[in-house]
Parts: structure tokens; C-alpha cells; sequence
């Protein structure tokens, strides 16, 4: 476990040394953060803020993870193969997410139309089919672990539409979530480190250092998005974080674990779905609009509900990591 933990550390120390000079620049870009006039007025302050902040910890996992599997070129077993998949996930999904960043800033000069939720769902179904189709055929993956049941259970091409469901369902789960100081960088560094120790239990050591190597990565982010936060994580972060959790929890075979793992994902997600189905259907068959939250996400729900910004982001974070220790616990039967 020294391995991987080490990973996590240099991870840190490599990001967090950039971190001043990534929001200098930024700034200088002008690529300030848009508030959503919808949200709580609370929030307004924040207008401005850099955003597309996944940058800092997507370039210090990947350098690292290119670097050791240079390093395996010249005969170092450092790394396996098989990490180049969340590798892959991580670059394509951050590289989605910057593009939406990107055109956000845009829209709010007035010279763009940005990405629409119809054009940007199909690439993340393709995006997420490549990958899907990578760990089948060139991995081997296509079986799910029960807890309590030593074998694992081939379920053949089901497999392919059910890791193509679950990269892209974790990957918005995560988006919705990035709405508070902090909030979805500590879940998510919870749920990595959940998966890192499962994948280290299994004997995959290479996943497992690569999911600490991303926790050490999001550490030195949360440096600098803690509240009052400095940066934003930004689509760039957090499309990048959804899918690396989806596609590590299919190459463990446990994700059936998922939705206790990343709890606090799943409930947000869930959220914004009753919200919306909700207010149309009541609108339909009532004639009036029924909405059982305040406002979705869910952290807005419980802001609006007399929260602090931080209470919030610390009780989520809290059921975050019990859940993840669920989570593993279930692994190990």
C-alpha cells in the first residue's frame, strides 16, 4: 500500500505548487465563473470566479501516469497497462468539459452559443462507448461481483450498455453536484480513495495508485477551493471526475457499489429528476406546479433551508465517507 499512497502524496506537492500560477492565469484569461441568476442570491458574490480549476488535478494525475508508464518503456514495472483506461477517461471527458467551459464564457460575451445539453449528451454516449468497449474487449471486463458471492458473474454484451449507463450517469451525477465551495472535490476524493482501497484488496496495485494518485491530485485542489474558494473545478473537473469514478468502479467489477459509494452523488442526481418530473406532471394532471425540494440540486434545497454553505458541504462530505465505508465493508464480504 506504500506505493500507491506515495503516488498520492507526489500527486499533491505537483499540483498544489501550481495552483497560485493556474489562477493567475485564469484571470488573466478572464475565464470567471457565471452564476446562475436561478441560484440563491448568496451565491452571486462568486460571479467571476476562475473556473476550469479540473485543470490543476487532470494534468498532475496524468503527468504522473504518463511518466511511470514511460518509465515501464525502459524495462521499470511501474505501472500496469491497464490504467491507461481511466487515463483515457479522465483526458476525454476533461477535454468535453473545458469545451463547455470554454463556450459558457463565451456565451456570456455574447459571441457564442455554447454547448447544448442535446449536442453534449451524444458525445459523452460515444465517449463513453469507447471506453466501455476498450475495457471488453482489450481488458477482459465484462462481469459483476455480488457481495457474499466469491465468483463473479459474466453477463456478456449486457455488460457493454450497463458501463456505458454508469460512465455517463456518474459523470453528470458529479456536474450536478459541483455547485458549493469544496463539495464535489471532497466527495469524490472519498469515493476514489473507497475504490483505491478495493482495487489494492483485489491485487490490482496499478488502479489502486492511480485512484490515490487522483485523491493526492484533488487534495491540492480542495487547497485551493475550500471556502472561500479561489477556483472552480468547472465542467473541465467535473464531467473528468464522473467518468474516472465510473469507468474505476467497472474495472473492480464491484459497481453494484457504486450508488452506496457515491451516495452523495446519487442523490443529487436524483433530486434534479424528481424536481423536474414532478413540476411537469403536477402541471399536467393538477394544473398546478408541485416541486418537493426548495430548489435541486439537492445542496441548494438544504441551503435555502436556513444551511450554511459550509454545514452543507461538511454533512454531505460526512455521509460521503460513511457511505464509502459501507461501501468497502460490503466488498469484503
Amino acid at each position: 500500500m506504500s506505493y500507491p499512497l506515495t503516488l498520492g502524496a507526489l500527486a499533491f506537492f505537483l499540483a498544489v505548487i501550481w495552483g497560485d500560477p493556474l489562477i493567475r492565469l485564469l484571470k488573466r484569461q478572464q475565464m470567471g465563473k457565471r452564476i446562475r441568476i436561478e441560484g440563491p442570491a448568496s451565491h452571486q458574490v462568486k460571479s467571476g470566479t476562475p473556473t476550469m480549476g479540473g485543470i490543476l488535478f487532470v494534468a498532475a494525475v496524468v503527468l504522473i501516469t504518463t511518466g511511470l508508464n514511460l518509465a515501464n518503456l525502459l524495462g521499470f514495472t511501474l505501472i500496469g497497462e491497464s490504467v491507461l483506461t481511466p487515463m483515457l477517461a479522465m483526458l476525454s471527458f476533461a477535454a468535453l468539459g473545458m469545451m463547455d467551459d470554454v463556450a459558457g464564457i463565451r456565451r456570456r460575451r455574447g459571441d457564442a452559443q455554447g454547448l447544448l445539453a442535446r449536442s453534449k449528451l451524444p458525445i459523452q454516449i460515444i465517449l463513453a462507448l469507447i471506453l466501455a468497449l476498450i475495457m471488453y474487449w482489450r481488458l477482459d471486463i465484462h462481469s459483476i461481483a455480488f457481495p457474499t458471492i466469491p465468483e463473479r458473474i459474466d453477463i456478456n454484451g449486457w455488460w457493454l450498455l450497463i458501463a456505458v449507463f454508469i460512465i455517463v450517469a456518474t459523470a453528470n451525477s458529479v456536474n450536478l453536484t459541483d455547485g458549493l465551495d469544496g463539495l464535489a472535490g471532497s466527495i469524490a476524493a472519498v469515493c476514489f480513495a473507497a475504490y483505491g482501497f478495493i482495487a489494492y484488496l483485489q491485487g490490482q496495485v496499478w488502479l489502486a495508485a492511480f485512484c490515490f494518485t487522483t485523491v493526492g491530485a484533488l487534495f491540492a485542489f480542495l487547497w485551493f477551493n475550500a471556502y472561500p474558494a479561489q477556483l472552480f473545478m468547472g465542467d473541465t473537473g467535473s464531467l473528468a471526475l464522473g467518468a474516472t469514478l465510473g469507468v474505476v468502479a467497472l474495472m473492480t467489477g464491484q459497481w453494484l457499489l457504486l450508488p452506496i459509494i457515491a451516495l452523495p452523488f446519487v442523490a443529487e442526481a436524483l433530486s434534479v429528476i424528481i424536481q423536474v418530473l414532478s413540476a411537469k406532471l403536477s402541471r399536467r394532471f393538477l394544473g398546478r406546479d408541485i416541486r418537493p425540494f426548495k430548489m435541486s440540486p439537492l445542496h441548494h434545497h438544504f441551503e435555502l433551508g436556513g444551511w450554511s454553505e459550509t454545514q452543507v458541504t461538511q454533512r454531505f462530505f460526512l455521509i460521503g465517507l460513511l457511505a464509502s465505508m459501507l461501501g468497502i465493508a460490503l466488498a469484503l464480504l
